[in-house]
Protein backbone atom coordinates (compact mmCIF):
# COMPACT_ATOMS: atom_id res chain seq x y z
CA UNK A 1 0.00 0.00 0.00
CA UNK A 2 1.10 3.51 -0.75
CA UNK A 3 1.11 6.14 1.92
CA UNK A 4 -1.36 8.94 1.33
CA UNK A 5 0.26 12.14 0.16
CA UNK A 6 -1.31 15.19 1.77
CA UNK A 7 -2.95 17.44 -0.75
CA UNK A 8 -1.79 21.02 -0.48
CA UNK A 9 -4.64 23.45 -0.03
CA UNK A 10 -5.14 25.58 -3.10
CA UNK A 11 -4.82 29.33 -2.62
CA UNK A 12 -7.57 31.44 -4.12
CA UNK A 13 -5.91 34.53 -5.67
CA UNK A 14 -9.27 36.35 -5.72
CA UNK A 15 -9.54 36.03 -1.94
CA UNK A 16 -6.24 37.88 -1.63
CA UNK A 17 -7.79 40.77 -3.59
CA UNK A 18 -10.65 41.17 -1.12
CA UNK A 19 -10.43 44.43 0.84
CA UNK A 20 -12.68 43.06 3.59
CA UNK A 21 -10.60 39.90 4.04
CA UNK A 22 -7.36 41.89 3.96
CA UNK A 23 -8.53 44.02 6.89
CA UNK A 24 -9.05 40.76 8.78
CA UNK A 25 -5.51 39.51 8.13
CA UNK A 26 -2.75 41.56 9.79
CA UNK A 27 -0.04 40.13 7.52
CA UNK A 28 -1.92 40.99 4.35
CA UNK A 29 -2.80 44.47 5.62
CA UNK A 30 0.83 45.17 6.52
CA UNK A 31 1.87 44.21 2.98
CA UNK A 32 -0.67 46.62 1.51
CA UNK A 33 0.34 49.50 3.79
CA UNK A 34 4.07 49.08 3.23
CA UNK A 35 3.55 48.55 -0.48
CA UNK A 36 1.62 51.81 -0.70
CA UNK A 37 4.37 53.61 1.20
CA UNK A 38 7.14 52.33 -1.09
CA UNK A 39 5.14 53.30 -4.18
CA UNK A 40 4.48 56.78 -2.77
CA UNK A 41 8.20 57.33 -2.16
CA UNK A 42 9.04 56.17 -5.67
CA UNK A 43 6.25 58.28 -7.20
CA UNK A 44 7.57 61.61 -5.93
CA UNK A 45 10.70 61.98 -8.12
CA UNK A 46 8.89 60.37 -11.06
CA UNK A 47 5.99 62.84 -10.86
CA UNK A 48 8.40 65.76 -10.57
CA UNK A 49 10.39 64.52 -13.58
CA UNK A 50 7.24 64.12 -15.68
CA UNK A 51 6.16 67.62 -14.67
CA UNK A 52 9.43 68.94 -16.05
CA UNK A 53 8.85 67.04 -19.32
CA UNK A 54 5.38 68.57 -19.63
CA UNK A 55 6.72 72.03 -18.78
CA UNK A 56 4.56 72.53 -15.69
CA UNK A 57 5.21 73.22 -12.01
CA UNK A 58 6.13 70.07 -9.98
CA UNK A 59 2.96 70.39 -7.89
CA UNK A 60 0.89 69.86 -11.07
CA UNK A 61 2.43 66.40 -11.49
CA UNK A 62 2.37 65.56 -7.78
CA UNK A 63 -1.30 66.48 -7.40
CA UNK A 64 -2.08 64.44 -10.50
CA UNK A 65 -0.35 61.43 -8.94
CA UNK A 66 -2.49 61.83 -5.80
CA UNK A 67 -5.87 62.24 -7.52
CA UNK A 68 -5.23 59.55 -10.16
CA UNK A 69 -4.15 56.97 -7.57
CA UNK A 70 -7.02 57.64 -5.16
CA UNK A 71 -9.74 57.84 -7.82
CA UNK A 72 -8.71 54.66 -9.65
CA UNK A 73 -8.31 52.86 -6.31
CA UNK A 74 -12.00 53.50 -5.65
CA UNK A 75 -13.44 53.14 -9.16
CA UNK A 76 -10.90 51.07 -11.13
CA UNK A 77 -11.31 47.55 -12.42
CA UNK A 78 -7.77 46.33 -11.66
CA UNK A 79 -6.92 46.16 -7.94
CA UNK A 80 -3.30 46.99 -6.99
CA UNK A 81 -2.57 48.78 -10.27
CA UNK A 82 -1.02 52.21 -9.78
CA UNK A 83 -2.16 55.18 -11.86
CA UNK A 84 -0.49 58.59 -11.70
CA UNK A 85 1.17 61.22 -13.87
CA UNK A 86 3.18 59.44 -16.56
CA UNK A 87 5.85 60.18 -19.10
CA UNK A 88 3.66 59.00 -22.00
CA UNK A 89 0.99 61.57 -21.13
CA UNK A 90 3.59 64.27 -20.46
CA UNK A 91 5.06 63.83 -23.94
CA UNK A 92 1.62 64.17 -25.54
CA UNK A 93 0.55 67.34 -23.74
CA UNK A 94 3.93 69.15 -23.59
CA UNK A 95 3.46 70.91 -26.99
CA UNK A 96 0.05 72.24 -25.88
CA UNK A 97 1.55 73.62 -22.67
CA UNK A 98 4.28 75.27 -24.67
CA UNK A 99 1.91 76.88 -27.17
CA UNK A 100 -1.18 77.75 -25.10
CA UNK A 101 -0.31 77.51 -21.40
CA UNK A 102 -1.60 75.72 -18.31
CA UNK A 103 -5.32 76.54 -18.65
CA UNK A 104 -5.58 74.94 -22.08
CA UNK A 105 -3.56 71.97 -20.83
CA UNK A 106 -5.97 71.38 -17.93
CA UNK A 107 -8.94 71.75 -20.28
CA UNK A 108 -7.37 69.10 -22.52
CA UNK A 109 -6.92 66.76 -19.54
CA UNK A 110 -10.61 67.10 -18.65
CA UNK A 111 -11.66 66.52 -22.27
CA UNK A 112 -9.34 63.49 -22.47
CA UNK A 113 -11.18 62.05 -19.47
CA UNK A 114 -14.50 62.57 -21.25
CA UNK A 115 -13.12 60.84 -24.35
CA UNK A 116 -11.96 57.88 -22.24
CA UNK A 117 -15.39 57.48 -20.66
CA UNK A 118 -16.98 57.54 -24.13
CA UNK A 119 -14.45 55.02 -25.46
CA UNK A 120 -15.22 52.76 -22.52
CA UNK A 121 -18.97 52.99 -23.18
CA UNK A 122 -18.53 51.96 -26.84
CA UNK A 123 -16.48 48.91 -25.81
CA UNK A 124 -12.92 49.99 -26.65
CA UNK A 125 -11.59 47.72 -23.89
CA UNK A 126 -12.77 44.66 -25.80
CA UNK A 127 -10.19 45.43 -28.49
CA UNK A 128 -7.57 44.06 -26.10
CA UNK A 129 -8.44 40.56 -27.30
CA UNK A 130 -6.92 41.42 -30.69
CA UNK A 131 -3.49 42.18 -29.23
CA UNK A 132 -1.30 39.08 -29.81
CA UNK A 133 0.87 37.61 -27.08
CA UNK A 134 4.11 38.58 -28.83
CA UNK A 135 2.98 42.22 -28.92
CA UNK A 136 2.34 41.95 -25.18
CA UNK A 137 5.82 40.46 -24.66
CA UNK A 138 7.33 43.25 -26.76
CA UNK A 139 5.35 45.83 -24.77
CA UNK A 140 6.67 44.45 -21.48
CA UNK A 141 10.27 44.26 -22.70
CA UNK A 142 10.11 47.78 -24.15
CA UNK A 143 8.76 49.13 -20.88
CA UNK A 144 11.59 47.45 -18.99
CA UNK A 145 14.13 49.04 -21.34
CA UNK A 146 12.49 52.47 -21.06
CA UNK A 147 12.44 52.24 -17.26
CA UNK A 148 16.17 51.47 -17.28
CA UNK A 149 16.98 54.21 -19.82
CA UNK A 150 15.11 56.72 -17.66
CA UNK A 151 17.57 56.01 -14.82
CA UNK A 152 20.70 56.60 -16.90
CA UNK A 153 20.69 60.42 -16.57
CA UNK A 154 20.74 59.96 -12.77
CA UNK A 155 24.02 58.06 -13.14
CA UNK A 156 25.85 60.52 -15.39
CA UNK A 157 27.82 63.48 -14.07
CA UNK A 158 27.16 62.66 -10.43
CA UNK A 159 29.52 62.32 -7.42
CA UNK A 160 31.32 58.98 -7.30
CA UNK A 161 29.55 58.12 -4.03
CA UNK A 162 26.33 57.64 -6.00
CA UNK A 163 27.63 54.43 -7.58
CA UNK A 164 28.41 52.48 -4.38
CA UNK A 165 25.08 53.69 -2.96
CA UNK A 166 23.26 52.33 -6.02
CA UNK A 167 25.13 49.02 -5.69
CA UNK A 168 24.31 48.81 -1.98
CA UNK A 169 20.64 49.50 -2.68
CA UNK A 170 20.57 46.86 -5.42
CA UNK A 171 22.12 44.29 -3.06
CA UNK A 172 19.43 45.01 -0.49
CA UNK A 173 16.60 44.82 -3.03
CA UNK A 174 17.84 41.59 -4.60
CA UNK A 175 19.13 39.73 -1.52
CA UNK A 176 16.85 40.75 1.35
CA UNK A 177 13.81 38.80 0.01
CA UNK A 178 15.94 35.64 0.26
CA UNK A 179 16.26 36.25 4.01
CA UNK A 180 12.88 37.75 4.90
CA UNK A 181 9.80 39.19 3.22
CA UNK A 182 8.39 40.73 6.38
CA UNK A 183 9.23 44.22 5.08
CA UNK A 184 9.40 45.20 1.39
CA UNK A 185 13.03 45.26 0.31
CA UNK A 186 12.66 48.57 -1.59
CA UNK A 187 11.50 50.30 1.61
CA UNK A 188 14.47 48.90 3.53
CA UNK A 189 16.83 50.12 0.78
CA UNK A 190 15.36 53.64 0.95
CA UNK A 191 15.58 53.84 4.75
CA UNK A 192 19.08 52.36 5.04
CA UNK A 193 20.64 54.45 2.28
CA UNK A 194 18.92 57.64 3.47
CA UNK A 195 20.18 57.14 7.04
CA UNK A 196 23.66 56.35 5.76
CA UNK A 197 23.81 59.55 3.69
CA UNK A 198 22.29 61.79 6.38
CA UNK A 199 24.48 60.48 9.22
CA UNK A 200 27.66 60.59 7.14
CA UNK A 201 26.94 64.01 5.71
CA UNK A 202 27.70 62.90 2.14
CA UNK A 203 26.69 65.27 -0.63
CA UNK A 204 24.73 63.33 -3.24
CA UNK A 205 21.66 64.17 -5.38
CA UNK A 206 18.41 63.90 -3.41
CA UNK A 207 14.68 64.07 -4.09
CA UNK A 208 14.72 67.68 -2.90
CA UNK A 209 17.04 68.57 -5.77
CA UNK A 210 14.35 67.59 -8.29
CA UNK A 211 12.09 70.52 -7.50
CA UNK A 212 10.13 72.34 -4.85
CA UNK A 213 7.53 70.22 -3.09
CA UNK A 214 4.03 71.72 -2.51
CA UNK A 215 3.15 73.03 0.94
CA UNK A 216 -0.65 73.00 0.64
CA UNK A 217 -3.43 70.61 -0.34
CA UNK A 218 -4.76 70.58 -3.91
CA UNK A 219 -7.72 72.89 -4.50
CA UNK A 220 -10.46 73.01 -7.13
CA UNK A 221 -9.25 74.54 -10.36
CA UNK A 222 -11.40 75.70 -13.26
CA UNK A 223 -9.41 76.37 -16.44
CA UNK A 224 -9.84 79.90 -17.73
CA UNK A 225 -10.52 79.13 -21.39
CA UNK A 226 -13.34 80.35 -23.64
CA UNK A 227 -15.98 77.68 -24.19
CA UNK A 228 -15.92 77.99 -27.96
CA UNK A 229 -15.50 75.76 -30.98
CA UNK A 230 -12.08 77.28 -31.56
CA UNK A 231 -10.93 76.17 -28.11
CA UNK A 232 -12.24 72.67 -28.79
CA UNK A 233 -10.33 72.54 -32.06
CA UNK A 234 -7.14 73.48 -30.22
CA UNK A 235 -7.37 70.99 -27.35
CA UNK A 236 -9.26 68.09 -28.97
CA UNK A 237 -6.30 66.55 -30.88
CA UNK A 238 -4.15 66.53 -27.74
CA UNK A 239 -7.04 65.27 -25.62
CA UNK A 240 -7.79 62.41 -28.03
CA UNK A 241 -4.12 61.41 -28.24
CA UNK A 242 -3.87 61.50 -24.45
CA UNK A 243 -7.05 59.42 -24.11
CA UNK A 244 -5.86 56.73 -26.52
CA UNK A 245 -2.30 56.55 -25.17
CA UNK A 246 -3.56 56.50 -21.57
CA UNK A 247 -6.14 53.79 -22.20
CA UNK A 248 -3.71 51.64 -24.17
CA UNK A 249 -1.01 51.84 -21.51
CA UNK A 250 -3.53 51.24 -18.71
CA UNK A 251 -5.19 48.24 -20.35
CA UNK A 252 -1.85 46.66 -21.26
CA UNK A 253 -0.63 47.16 -17.70
CA UNK A 254 -3.86 45.68 -16.35
CA UNK A 255 -3.38 42.61 -18.54
CA UNK A 256 0.16 42.23 -17.24
CA UNK A 257 -1.05 42.38 -13.63
CA UNK A 258 -3.73 39.82 -14.51
CA UNK A 259 -0.99 37.42 -15.60
CA UNK A 260 1.15 38.06 -12.50
CA UNK A 261 -1.69 37.66 -10.00
CA UNK A 262 -3.62 34.90 -11.84
CA UNK A 263 -6.78 36.98 -11.65
CA UNK A 264 -8.96 38.79 -14.14
CA UNK A 265 -9.65 42.50 -14.20
CA UNK A 266 -12.69 44.40 -15.44
CA UNK A 267 -11.21 46.20 -18.43
CA UNK A 268 -14.30 48.28 -19.27
CA UNK A 269 -14.61 49.46 -15.69
CA UNK A 270 -10.92 50.35 -15.65
CA UNK A 271 -11.35 52.30 -18.90
CA UNK A 272 -14.10 54.59 -17.67
CA UNK A 273 -12.41 54.85 -14.25
CA UNK A 274 -9.32 56.21 -15.99
CA UNK A 275 -11.55 58.77 -17.66
CA UNK A 276 -13.22 59.82 -14.42
CA UNK A 277 -9.80 60.01 -12.74
CA UNK A 278 -8.53 62.37 -15.44
CA UNK A 279 -11.62 64.55 -15.14
CA UNK A 280 -11.16 64.73 -11.36
CA UNK A 281 -7.45 65.39 -11.79
CA UNK A 282 -8.09 68.21 -14.23
CA UNK A 283 -10.49 69.96 -11.85
CA UNK A 284 -7.83 69.79 -9.14
CA UNK A 285 -5.19 71.32 -11.41
CA UNK A 286 -3.32 68.10 -12.24
CA UNK A 287 -1.68 67.15 -15.53
CA UNK A 288 -3.57 63.89 -15.94
CA UNK A 289 -2.09 60.42 -16.28
CA UNK A 290 -2.71 56.72 -16.65
CA UNK A 291 -1.43 53.40 -15.27
CA UNK A 292 2.28 53.29 -14.43
CA UNK A 293 4.01 50.03 -15.23
CA UNK A 294 7.07 50.73 -13.06
CA UNK A 295 5.17 51.70 -9.91
CA UNK A 296 2.69 48.89 -10.49
CA UNK A 297 5.53 46.37 -10.61
CA UNK A 298 6.93 47.82 -7.36
CA UNK A 299 3.51 47.37 -5.78
CA UNK A 300 2.63 43.94 -7.18
CA UNK A 301 5.98 42.21 -7.69
CA UNK A 302 8.43 43.82 -5.28
CA UNK A 303 5.99 44.48 -2.41
CA UNK A 304 3.43 41.71 -3.01
CA UNK A 305 0.36 43.97 -2.72
CA UNK A 306 -2.89 42.77 -4.26
CA UNK A 307 -5.78 45.06 -3.25
CA UNK A 308 -7.14 48.57 -3.72
CA UNK A 309 -5.82 49.43 -0.27
CA UNK A 310 -2.23 49.75 -1.50
CA UNK A 311 -3.29 51.90 -4.45
CA UNK A 312 -5.38 54.19 -2.25
CA UNK A 313 -2.66 54.48 0.37
CA UNK A 314 -0.04 55.23 -2.28
CA UNK A 315 -1.97 58.38 -3.15
CA UNK A 316 -2.65 59.31 0.48
CA UNK A 317 0.94 58.68 1.57
CA UNK A 318 2.24 60.72 -1.36
CA UNK A 319 0.14 63.72 -0.32
CA UNK A 320 1.22 63.40 3.32
CA UNK A 321 4.87 62.97 2.37
CA UNK A 322 5.06 66.02 0.09
CA UNK A 323 2.83 68.39 2.10
CA UNK A 324 3.58 67.42 5.72
CA UNK A 325 6.93 65.63 5.54
CA UNK A 326 8.39 67.37 2.51
CA UNK A 327 11.62 68.31 4.29
CA UNK A 328 12.28 64.69 5.29
CA UNK A 329 11.32 63.27 1.88
CA UNK A 330 13.67 65.77 0.25
CA UNK A 331 16.60 64.05 2.00
CA UNK A 332 16.07 60.68 0.24
CA UNK A 333 19.05 60.02 -2.07
CA UNK A 334 18.14 59.51 -5.70
CA UNK A 335 20.58 56.59 -5.71
CA UNK A 336 18.14 54.49 -3.67
CA UNK A 337 15.21 55.24 -5.97
CA UNK A 338 17.32 54.64 -9.08
CA UNK A 339 18.33 51.23 -7.73
CA UNK A 340 14.69 50.33 -7.10
CA UNK A 341 13.72 51.28 -10.65
CA UNK A 342 16.65 49.26 -12.05
CA UNK A 343 15.35 46.28 -10.08
CA UNK A 344 11.86 46.91 -11.47
CA UNK A 345 13.32 47.02 -14.99
CA UNK A 346 15.10 43.70 -14.44
CA UNK A 347 12.00 42.07 -12.91
CA UNK A 348 9.70 43.38 -15.67
CA UNK A 349 11.77 42.15 -18.61
CA UNK A 350 10.70 38.77 -19.99
CA UNK A 351 14.13 37.11 -20.10
CA UNK A 352 12.63 33.83 -21.29
CA UNK A 353 11.51 35.54 -24.51
CA UNK A 354 15.12 36.15 -25.63
CA UNK A 355 16.70 32.89 -24.50
CA UNK A 356 18.39 30.98 -27.36
CA UNK A 357 16.10 27.97 -26.82
CA UNK A 358 12.97 30.13 -27.13
CA UNK A 359 14.26 31.95 -30.21
CA UNK A 360 15.07 28.65 -31.92
CA UNK A 361 11.57 27.28 -31.34
CA UNK A 362 9.65 30.48 -32.02
CA UNK A 363 8.52 31.14 -35.63
CA UNK A 364 10.50 33.98 -37.19
CA UNK A 365 7.31 35.98 -37.75
CA UNK A 366 6.49 35.85 -34.03
CA UNK A 367 9.98 37.01 -33.09
CA UNK A 368 9.72 39.80 -35.66
CA UNK A 369 6.47 41.03 -34.09
CA UNK A 370 8.12 41.22 -30.68
CA UNK A 371 11.20 43.02 -32.02
CA UNK A 372 9.14 45.55 -33.98
CA UNK A 373 7.12 46.35 -30.87
CA UNK A 374 10.25 46.78 -28.74
CA UNK A 375 12.21 48.85 -31.27
CA UNK A 376 9.29 51.10 -32.20
CA UNK A 377 8.39 51.74 -28.57
CA UNK A 378 11.95 52.47 -27.45
CA UNK A 379 12.78 54.51 -30.56
CA UNK A 380 9.71 56.75 -30.34
CA UNK A 381 9.34 56.63 -26.55
CA UNK A 382 5.65 56.12 -27.30
CA UNK A 383 3.92 52.94 -26.18
CA UNK A 384 0.92 53.50 -28.44
CA UNK A 385 3.05 53.67 -31.59
CA UNK A 386 4.97 50.54 -30.60
CA UNK A 387 1.86 48.50 -29.86
CA UNK A 388 0.01 49.65 -32.99
CA UNK A 389 2.98 48.82 -35.23
CA UNK A 390 3.37 45.45 -33.48
CA UNK A 391 -0.29 44.62 -34.07
CA UNK A 392 -0.05 45.67 -37.73
CA UNK A 393 3.00 43.45 -38.30
CA UNK A 394 1.22 40.57 -36.54
CA UNK A 395 -1.83 41.06 -38.78
CA UNK A 396 0.30 41.01 -41.93
CA UNK A 397 2.18 37.92 -40.74
CA UNK A 398 -1.07 36.15 -39.89
CA UNK A 399 -2.67 37.05 -43.22
CA UNK A 400 0.43 35.83 -45.04
CA UNK A 401 0.29 32.48 -43.24
CA UNK A 402 -3.42 31.98 -43.74
CA UNK A 403 -3.20 32.97 -47.40
CA UNK A 404 -1.11 29.87 -48.10
CA UNK A 405 -3.64 27.53 -46.48
CA UNK A 406 -6.02 27.78 -49.46
CA UNK A 407 -5.75 24.97 -52.00
CA UNK A 408 -7.44 24.46 -55.36
CA UNK A 409 -7.47 20.91 -56.79
CA UNK A 410 -8.44 20.25 -60.42
CA UNK A 411 -9.96 17.06 -61.81
CA UNK A 412 -11.21 16.56 -65.36
CA UNK A 413 -14.02 13.99 -65.61
CA UNK A 414 -14.00 12.64 -69.20
CA UNK A 415 -17.22 12.22 -71.15
CA UNK A 416 -18.58 8.75 -71.83
CA UNK A 417 -17.91 9.16 -75.54
CA UNK A 418 -14.46 10.56 -74.91
CA UNK A 419 -15.17 13.96 -76.44
CA UNK A 420 -13.49 16.99 -74.91
CA UNK A 421 -16.55 19.24 -75.10
CA UNK A 422 -18.70 16.84 -73.06
CA UNK A 423 -16.09 16.49 -70.32
CA UNK A 424 -16.39 18.34 -66.99
CA UNK A 425 -13.60 20.12 -65.09
CA UNK A 426 -14.20 20.02 -61.33
CA UNK A 427 -12.25 22.40 -59.05
CA UNK A 428 -12.32 21.80 -55.29
CA UNK A 429 -11.49 24.93 -53.24
CA UNK A 430 -10.44 24.43 -49.60
CA UNK A 431 -9.62 27.07 -46.98
CA UNK A 432 -10.66 30.46 -45.64
CA UNK A 433 -11.09 32.97 -48.45
CA UNK A 434 -10.44 36.64 -47.66
CA UNK A 435 -8.53 39.52 -49.25
CA UNK A 436 -5.08 37.94 -48.76
CA UNK A 437 -5.90 34.36 -49.75
CA UNK A 438 -8.33 35.14 -52.57
CA UNK A 439 -6.05 37.47 -54.53
CA UNK A 440 -4.32 34.50 -56.17
CA UNK A 441 -7.56 32.57 -56.70
CA UNK A 442 -7.98 33.98 -60.21
CA UNK A 443 -4.65 32.52 -61.37
CA UNK A 444 -5.33 28.93 -60.25
CA UNK A 445 -7.75 27.99 -63.01
CA UNK A 446 -6.99 26.64 -66.52
CA UNK A 447 -9.32 28.81 -68.56
CA UNK A 448 -8.10 27.96 -72.07
CA UNK A 449 -7.56 24.23 -71.44
CA UNK A 450 -10.78 23.37 -69.60
CA UNK A 451 -13.78 21.79 -71.34
CA UNK A 452 -17.04 23.66 -71.93
CA UNK A 453 -18.42 22.93 -68.47
CA UNK A 454 -16.68 23.77 -65.16
CA UNK A 455 -17.86 23.05 -61.62
CA UNK A 456 -16.27 24.94 -58.70
CA UNK A 457 -16.90 23.01 -55.47
CA UNK A 458 -16.65 25.31 -52.44
CA UNK A 459 -18.02 23.07 -49.69
CA UNK A 460 -14.66 23.11 -47.89
CA UNK A 461 -14.22 26.89 -47.98
CA UNK A 462 -15.77 30.05 -46.58
CA UNK A 463 -16.17 33.47 -48.20
CA UNK A 464 -15.29 36.24 -45.75
CA UNK A 465 -15.21 39.49 -47.69
CA UNK A 466 -15.95 41.45 -50.86
CA UNK A 467 -12.47 40.74 -52.23
CA UNK A 468 -13.33 37.06 -52.47
CA UNK A 469 -16.69 37.73 -54.13
CA UNK A 470 -14.88 39.92 -56.66
CA UNK A 471 -12.34 37.14 -57.27
CA UNK A 472 -15.11 34.58 -57.90
CA UNK A 473 -16.82 37.04 -60.28
CA UNK A 474 -13.53 37.45 -62.16
CA UNK A 475 -13.16 33.68 -62.50
CA UNK A 476 -16.70 33.19 -63.81
CA UNK A 477 -16.43 36.14 -66.21
CA UNK A 478 -13.15 34.82 -67.59
CA UNK A 479 -14.68 31.41 -68.26
CA UNK A 480 -17.71 33.04 -69.89
CA UNK A 481 -15.38 34.91 -72.23
CA UNK A 482 -14.29 31.46 -73.45
CA UNK A 483 -17.91 30.32 -73.79
CA UNK A 484 -17.55 27.98 -70.80
CA UNK A 485 -20.48 27.26 -68.49
CA UNK A 486 -19.47 27.74 -64.83
CA UNK A 487 -21.35 26.39 -61.79
CA UNK A 488 -20.41 27.33 -58.24
CA UNK A 489 -21.54 24.61 -55.81
CA UNK A 490 -21.45 24.03 -52.07
CA UNK A 491 -21.36 27.56 -50.64
CA UNK A 492 -22.46 27.60 -47.01
CA UNK A 493 -25.38 29.84 -46.05
CA UNK A 494 -23.31 32.84 -44.95
CA UNK A 495 -21.07 32.68 -48.02
CA UNK A 496 -24.06 32.27 -50.32
CA UNK A 497 -25.83 35.30 -48.88
CA UNK A 498 -22.70 37.43 -49.21
CA UNK A 499 -22.21 36.41 -52.84
CA UNK A 500 -25.86 37.05 -53.71
CA UNK A 501 -25.66 40.50 -52.12
CA UNK A 502 -22.36 41.60 -53.67
CA UNK A 503 -21.91 39.64 -56.89
CA UNK A 504 -22.01 41.87 -59.97
CA UNK A 505 -21.93 45.10 -57.93
CA UNK A 506 -18.18 45.41 -57.37
CA UNK A 507 -17.13 46.83 -60.74
CA UNK A 508 -14.37 45.54 -62.99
Amino acid sequence: MHAEVPVQERFDPYERQSVRRTFGRIGWLKTEVLGGLVVALALIPEAIAFSIIAGVDPRVGLFAAFTMAVTTAILGGRPAMISAATGAVALVIAPLMDSHGLDHLIAAVILAGVFQVLLALVGAARLMRFIPRQVMVGFVNALAILIFIAQVPELIGVPWLVYPLVVASLLIVFLLPKVTTAVPAPLVAIVVVTLLVVLSGWSVPTVGDKGELPESLPMLFFPDVPLTWETFQVIAPYALAMAVVGLLESLMTAKLVDDITDTRSHKTRESWAQGVANIVTGFFGGMGGCAMIGQTMINVKASGARTRISTFLAGVFLLILVVVLGDIVGLIPMAALVAIMIFVSWATFDWHSISPATLRRMPKSETTVMLVTVVATVWTNNLAIGVVLGVLVAMVAFANRVAHFVTVDREVVPAADGSHDAAVARYTVEGELFFASSNDLYTLFHYAEDPSRVIIDMRASHVWDASTVAAIDSVTEKYESYGTVVEVHGLNEASRRMRERLSGTLGD
